[in-house]
């Protein structure tokens, strides 16, 4: 007791100030938990959480009977894989080739102009998607027409939407997600540079084999992070982005939470569609990790 109370006055100033991040996670994070309870009752705003009727699984059967259910869990899941596949490589390779910039002034001109995009808001990113794709004055289409074709509604074809979506996100964030490589890459020791370049080794060897096993760690726990949010595409861009003609495949799962849960008031449904992402974004995490753990040195936990 006299030790842990010894360690407590030697870190109360660290515990102090972990106190405000801590009460955030506690009142944003853990105590809006309570709130998936009404997923299993017919929950009604003038009756309370705790007087509405309970109703089990009503509303999640309801959901997977749904003839909406198979083409909102496939657009979900195709655009989250398609981010894993295309975004996730992208700061690494972007990473790689600024760590082989020799000159300063011009990696921390790319990097801060990679850096950017992720300052603009997703209204903004999606503004200036509508005006370059604009079928009658935007510059794409300008090209188009240029080079003999007829112009393309981009905006309103659904066979584009996934292919903007995932060119957008890419790069909005490409460079914001460099920082953490080129953190990792500075940690590697010079000396493994000059002693294979001593033995004659390539600047490709250098990289296949000091360069890139150095990040691996780095690499191997922000991919079973992304492998966490597989079905948590991002709300406000696809609802920005989102009209009639494509819903075929620009509705997702978070999309339809906001119809059904929010513009229809029908909370009880929504949440339970939200908690149902939830569990199979903890269930791909889980699995992740565990085969991470099984393969390499490198997990979470």
């Amino acid at each position: 007791m006299a030790l842990f109370r010894l360690k407590l006055n030697r870190s109360k100033y660290l515990l102090l100030l972990f106190l405000p991040a801590l009460v955030y996670y506690i009142l944003f994070k853990y105590v809006p938990m309570f709130g998936i309870l009404i997923s299993f009752k017919d929950y009604n705003p003038f009756k309370g959480i705790w007087q509405s009727d309970w109703v089990g699984l009503r509303y999640y059967s309801m959901f997977f009977h749904s003839p909406d259910f198979p083409k909102l869990l496939r657009n979900t899941v195709l655009l989250g894989v398609y981010k894993v596949v295309f975004g996730f490589p992208a700061p690494i390779v972007l990473a790689l080739l600024l760590n082989e910039v020799r000159k300063g002034i011009v990696k921390r001109l790319v990097q801060s102009i990679s850096y950017l995009p992720h300052f603009i808001s997703n209204v903004v990113v999606v503004s200036m998607l509508f005006l370059f794709l604009s079928p009658t004055s935007g510059l794409v289409n300008h090209v188009v027409e240029w080079m003999g074709y007829s112009s393309i509604n981009f905006m309103q074809n659904e066979n584009y939407f996934r292919t903007l979506y995932i060119l957008s996100e890419i790069w909005q964030h490409i460079g914001w997600e460099t920082i953490i490589y080129l953190a990792a890459l500075s940690a590697i020791d010079p000396q493994l540079y000059e002693a294979a370049t001593v033995d004659g080794a390539s600047r490709w060897h250098q990289l296949r084999h000091i360069t890139v096993p150095g990040i691996m760690p780095a690499i191997v726990i922000l991919f079973i992070l992304n492998i966490g949010h597989v079905l948590d595409i991002g709300f406000e861009k696809v609802l920005l982005m989102l009209n009639p003609s494509i819903y075929s495949t620009a509705d997702v799962l978070s999309t339809y939470v906001f119809r059904t849960g929010i513009q229809a008031m029908n909370y009880s449904y929504g949440t339970a569609i939200d908690l149902f992402t939830s569990v199979v974004n903890l269930l791909f995490i889980l699995t992740a990790n565990w085969i991470s753990r099984k393969t390499s040195e490198t997990s979470l936990w």
